[in-house]
């Protein structure tokens, strides 16, 4: 379980992958000292296992089904990634509720600044754009944010300079991908209201049939 707030930055040493798998390599001193093997960590929204670790470095294993859901695939060595490690009892809550279970792949539409603060725009595949609620939270990369504007397409965050400086939005170029995490809570009743309308009734008997046998 995560929070959203970034923590450290990190960048790829290496990537190597196929369709069945790979192993990342992330450079990250200022984290590394602080894990162990087989410590979760989220890497751009993404929860990973610690497999291998020295002070400067740490590996993790990819299953072909974590390339085929996230951006990761397309990182090259010296991209920027956001980290953070898991939430532990007594730590703020910041964020909000991020499990680090990617949803699915966006794109990067629109980085303009606006005063010091900065518009940043990302492009929903259709099957998550129910996920999108306006004013909600959504975890893009790892970092937790509130949509200030949906248009059925886009959906629009206002970014702060500490934001901006502090995490790898920066760094994003028109058509990056980016990883979408929607909100647990949203999905959640989401499935709830999804299995009672497919509920079949206890009984086949309907009022106007008890009406029509006197009762």
């Amino acid at each position: 379980m995560f929070t959203g707030i970034i923590e450290h930055m990190g960048t790829v040493d290496s990537l190597k992958a196929s369709a069945e798998g790979g192993r990342l390599t992330i450079h990250a001193p200022t984290v590394a000292k602080q894990l162990a093997v087989s410590n979760s960590i989220a890497v751009n929204g993404c929860c990973l296992t610690v497999v291998k670790l020295d002070k400067e470095n740490f590996s993790a294993d990819l299953s072909g089904e974590t390339l085929r859901k996230t951006s990761i695939a397309e990182w090259t060595s010296g991209t920027r990634v956001n980290l953070e490690q898991p939430l532990t009892a007594g730590k703020e809550f910041g964020g909000h509720f991020v499990l680090g279970h990617v949803d699915t792949v966006g794109r990067v539409a629109r980085l303009e600044p606006e005063g010091g603060n900065w518009w940043y725009g990302v492009e929903v595949p259709e099957s998550f754009a129910h996920s999108i609620v306006p004013q909600g939270s959504i975890s893009i990369d790892g970092i937790s944010l509130t949509v200030a504007r949906w248009n059925g397409r886009v959906a629009e965050i206002a970014i702060i300079p500490f934001t901006y400086e502090h995490t790898n939005v920066r760094d994003k170029k028109i058509g990056d991908a980016v990883n979408l995490e929607g909100d647990v809570l949203g999905k959640y009743v989401e499935r709830y209201l999804e299995a009672r309308a497919n509920a079949k009734p206890a009984s086949n008997l309907s009022i106007d049939e008890l009406i029509s046998q006197g009762f």
